[in-house]
């Protein structure tokens, strides 16, 4: 069976013991309802490091208070099969309470990104998301931080929180995987309706639409979030949050697309959102 740590404490005995035994630590920093998408981040820690732990905390921090904490979906024991089966040495699983004890007060704020972007439409989800991450690189110490491109502007805050707080994490960020249909792996893709799922695809084809245009040299920023805007418009059921072309590292607007360039949406399907992006 995966060992499961709770504790801090715990986790830190563990990962120093292995580096003391010469081996590299990956951690894999989860919510839980692991997916496809998860688990090519396990396998990627596993063929990078020796020592792999996976983090399951549902971070309360990251929320609104109108957003989907309570009913966010929880599946920890298969989330544990799945990662035992890919070779994971650890499940770091703490309590609410463990994270974030009575009387804490420190949080982390990466100031200018962390308002961009889903920092926009979600006030303080990227305060929650830099405070939790830095809670578990102090802990696990680990040489590499495995994360999906999906969340690509939750990338560019931690990259900037590593470097400001000189943290000895290197970030690694692994592809997006996505259904054969061509929808991006989520673990909020549970809530959608058949109708719902079906119009969601619009997510990717937008993506699509903007690489084929870049990819016989429109650079134009105008002109990319033009043709996303009307591929997402045509589904009833898409609201659409936001469409962003930027510079990966500010999460700044970018007139022209240089490779690199970060091209972002954002949108609700029903009652549900969803991001997916490509880096141009």
């Amino acid at each position: 069976m995966i060992e499961i740590l709770h504790t801090a404490n715990e986790l830190r005995a563990w990962s120093r013991a292995a580096r003391a035994a010469g081996k590299a630590v990956g951690l894999i920093p989860t919510m839980g309802a692991l997916h496809a998408g998860h688990a090519s981040l396990i396998r990627a820690a596993r063929s990078r490091t020796a020592a792999v732990a996976v983090s399951i905390f549902v971070n309360p921090t990251q929320f609104g208070p109108n957003e989907d904490y309570a009913r966010y979906p929880r599946s920890f024991d298969a989330d544990c099969a799945l990662a035992e089966s890919l070779d994971a040495d650890v499940i770091f699983a703490p309590s609410v309470d463990e994270m974030y004890p009575a009387g804490a007060a420190t949080f982390v704020e990466v100031e200018g990104l962390g308002n961009r972007l889903d920092g926009a439409s979600r006030p303080g989800h990227f305060r929650g998301v830099a405070t939790v991450v830095t809670k578990l690189f102090v802990a696990a110490e680990p040489d590499f931080a495995f994360f999906g491109q999906k969340d690509a502007a939750q990338v560019a805050v931690l990259r900037r929180m590593t470097a400001d707080l000189h943290l000895a994490t290197e970030i690694v960020v692994c592809p997006i995987v996505r259904e054969s249909d061509g929808l991006a792996l989520s673990s909020r893709n549970v809530y959608l309706s058949p109708e719902e799922r079906q119009q969601a695809l619009a997510l990717g084809r937008a993506i699509g639409v903007v690489e084929s245009l870049t990819g016989h040299g429109d650079r134009n920023a105008a002109t990319l979030i033009e043709a996303a805007q009307s591929v997402l418009g045509a589904e009833p059921l898409v609201r659409i949050d936001y469409i962003a072309c930027v510079d990966w590292s500010t999460l700044k607007p970018v007139e022209t697309a240089p490779p690199g360039t970060l091209f972002a949406v954002a949108a609700w399907v029903g009652a549900t959102r969803l991001i997916d992006n490509t880096i141009l």
